[in-house]
């Protein structure tokens, strides 16, 4: 990254101080380093923060969501529909099962097009898994009803919306199943590690299964699984983390509406959508610009210090792993257009004012220069 002077703003800034400190250095002076007392303390806040029966903490998203499709009983040949537009994860998740991703387009708020899931349905069909991207909520009242209506499982891919919601309910609470995120870029953040969130007492323990080498009890072996568990290091952490989510989404969200009313005089940047109904937490800032301008835009802010980014650069699809995976699309005509055009700004909770002005400030810059 070219940066002038001393000024550097990063996309996104993990918020560690001394308390995460001691409170690793309390697990390494108890000498229980793994799936323990902490881990449990933070399965039973994080449900009681969400609002669910059980949560069962693992070693990442990837393994979250993993041990989440396995749990639900996705097997191979099912089919799962889920967004061309995401980190590769989601979608490489069902693979792992041996099951078909299968990708239709999104809507204006960068998620899973709702309108488009029932012309994806077929025989195969067996869930559905909408990811709430860049921190605002995807259709959830509008995918529950098609999951109900149709009998299909829902596996809410909640990595980058942590506390976001849809008339007061948070997102992770409106499907089968729910699956987190805490890695650094993350709203909260315990290193890597991965939670699932269910109110299904059967998918919750084949989950716990699933991640310690399908234990039942010590060396007894019930079912082929992993070894997939959080650490207590990891777990002392995200305790630390989760009693601050709520006051640094609401930072998040101030940074958002100071942008917000700011960009109104940049003609060619659309702001992001927010449904009038949502709390979107902006785990990342995510505006849309002219194809042919984008790119001059992020080189000249990143030259002034500024972490502007080109976001995913091609759909999931397209991604060279599919060419050897079984996967079906319908259309996606959106996502093809918007990857072109997506601008990511910093957004993260220690953002000053006054970095948001200095940002805003070399965007209109750029537009001179660029047009």
């Amino acid at each position: 990254m070219i940066h002038m002077g001393k000024q550097f703003i990063p996309i996104t800034k993990p918020i560690l101080t001394e308390n995460e400190t001691q409170a690793v250095a309390e697990v390494l002076s108890s000498g229980i380093l793994v799936q323990g007392p902490k881990v449990q303390e933070f399965e039973k806040k994080f449900a009681k923060y969400l609002g669910v029966k059980h949560a069962i903490a693992v070693s990442s998203g990837t393994a979250a969501l993993h041990l989440a499709l396995l749990a639900a009983g996705i097997k191979k040949n099912d089919e799962v529909i889920t967004t061309p537009y995401s980190f590769v994860a989601s979608a490489t998740a069902i693979l792992f099962c041996n099951a078909i991703p299968v990708f239709i387009d999104i809507d204006k708020s960068y998620n899973l097009d709702s309108g488009q899931i029932t012309a994806a349905i077929t025989e195969k069909t067996k869930a559905i898994l909408p990811v709430h991207l860049f921190g605002h909520p995807a259709d959830m009242p509008q995918i529950a009803e098609i999951a109900n209506r149709r009998d299909l499982i829902v596996i809410e891919d909640c990595a980058q919306a942590l506390g976001a919601e849809i008339s007061h309910k948070k997102v992770g609470t409106f499907g089968t199943v729910a699956c987190f995120s805490f890695y650094p870029s993350k709203a909260i953040t315990t290193g890597e590690g991965g939670l699932i969130a269910t109110n299904d007492g059967q998918i919750a323990d084949k989950a716990r299964l699933l991640r310690d080498h399908g234990q039942i009890a010590k060396y007894e072996h019930i079912i082929l699984g992993y070894n997939l568990r959080m650490t207590e290091i990891a777990a002392a952490i995200g305790l630390c983390q989760l009693e601050k989510l709520d006051e640094w989404n609401e930072k998040r969200i101030e940074n958002a509406e100071q942008y917000a009313e700011q960009l109104k005089k940049i003609k060619d940047i659309e702001p992001p959508f927010v449904a009038h109904n949502v709390k979107h937490v902006f785990n990342l800032y995510v505006c849309q610009t002219k194809q042919k301008l984008r790119n001059k835009i992020v080189s000249y802010l990143q030259k002034n210090g500024i972490d502007a980014r080109k976001g995913y650069p091609r759909p999931i699809y397209r991604q060279l792993l599919f060419k050897n995976h079984k996967y079906r699309k319908l259309p996606c005509d959106k996502t093809e257009q918007i990857i072109n055009q997506v601008l990511q700004l910093p957004i993260h909770p220690l953002l000053s004012k006054s970095e948001i002005e200095y940002i805003v400030t070399k965007l209109k810059e750029s537009f001179k220069k660029s047009v």
